[in-house]
């Protein structure tokens, strides 16, 4: 803080004295490079000029500017340490500092709000978009991938003491590695949503058998539950539809199949299907199978009819819905309060649509019509 004295003074008076000092300064150099010097003769009573020698005019001169040199320095040193004044530039440099300290705040502000809006469409992202669309969510160490490890910014601890400035170069660089990360999911779900009709009719929507009460029972639902064999508390992957031997089924989503299996146990005599998109349906311990591996097939067509093969206590069907390679339940899928009427006639177009002549008796007549035409 400056001093009483360095208070009232101004800067005006102080560039005056330091004005003054250096004309003293110049004027005497001037009069010591005349080296001429007047004495008083006591006889002819009258000044006369006595000459100097250059060495001593010389060694006048560096006493002159030694001297202004000291002055200048004790000048400087009594208005900076004990008025407590700064130095112009000083003065200048402080004001530029605060200007900059204001900015990088300023913009570190703005990141602030940035990180919010960007933290906002993450959620939105993962919570909604990649959800409808049945996308896995972007996990937390994807989105921060990229930082720690090695000191990047090591070379502003030397300038910016404080850690404004590394602080604001920290944030640039984690804001545009998430934005990166956060426009590479929103291009995937724009890829996605050209294809958003084709994924619905490939979800697998519908029930696997007519929704008639009359010719089904659910006889065990997803879930842990008392094996029938063992009697030991496991984990059912499906739902079973207990129901007579030779009820038609239906595939529940556009797909290809991808295997068909004729086993004595286990799922026995059983069709998987591939829907694309992650989704995955098995239809187990069928009768009759109507269908080849690697068949275009459409939600609706008839795949063969229920059976009791494999590990079975009964006539049943036994679906399972896998997404992803885990096994989801299937009831959060079809809806079972579809009437039979709507489902007959859903399955009916998917059978005068189909060029494959299945189980399905819409087929069958088709067929039987082909014949008696030829």
């Amino acid at each position: 803080m400056p001093t009483l004295g360095g208070a009232l003074m101004s800067n005006k008076l102080n560039f005056y004295i330091f004005y003054r000092s250096m004309w003293y300064f110049v004027y005497l150099c001037r009069d010591m490079a005349n080296g001429d010097e007047y004495v008083f003769n006591d006889k002819t009573l009258s000044y006369e000029v006595k000459k100097r020698s250059g060495l001593m005019r010389l060694m006048r001169i560096f006493l002159a500017v030694g001297g202004s040199v000291a002055l200048a320095v004790l000048y400087m040193w009594i208005y900076t340490a004990v008025f407590g004044m700064e130095l112009p530039k000083t003065q200048l440099l402080k004001k530029e500092n605060a200007q900059w300290h204001s900015k990088v705040e300023v913009m570190n502000a703005k990141l602030d709000e940035y990180d919010r809006t960007l933290v906002a469409l993450q959620h939105r992202d993962n919570d909604i978009y990649r959800s409808i669309f049945g996308m896995n969510e972007i996990p937390v160490e994807v989105r921060n991938a990229g930082f720690g490890g090695v000191n990047r910014y090591a070379h502003y601890d030397e300038v910016d003491p404080d850690g404004l400035l590394k602080r604001a170069a920290v944030r640039l660089d984690v804001l545009s590695k998430k934005t990166y990360v956060q426009s590479k999911s929103f291009d995937e779900i724009s890829q996605l949503s050209h294809r958003a009709g084709e994924m619905a009719s490939c979800i697998p929507a519908i029930p696997p058998m007519s929704p008639d009460r009359e010719n089904y029972r659910i006889s065990s639902s997803f879930g842990y539950r008392k094996d029938p064999f063992s009697k030991k508390t496991t984990k059912h992957n499906g739902v079973d539809f207990a129901m007579k031997q030779g009820n038609y089924l239906y595939a529940t989503g556009d797909g290809v199949v991808e295997s068909v299996k004729f086993e004595r146990f286990g799922y026995g005599h059983h069709v998987i299907i591939d829907h694309g998109f992650g989704y995955k349906t098995r239809y187990a311990h069928m009768d009759m199978i109507g269908v080849v591996e690697g068949m275009k097939i459409k939600r609706g067509e008839c795949i063969g009819t229920s059976g009791n093969t494999g590990k079975s206590s009964g006539p049943h069907l036994h679906y399972e819905v896998m997404y992803k390679g885990a096994y989801v339940n299937p009831a959060n899928y079809y809806d079972l309060t579809i009437s039979k009427e709507e489902y007959a006639a859903m399955v009916q177009e998917a059978a005068d649509a189909s060029q494959w002549v299945t189980l399905h008796p819409g087929n069958v007549r088709k067929a039987a019509k082909k014949k008696r035409r030829r």
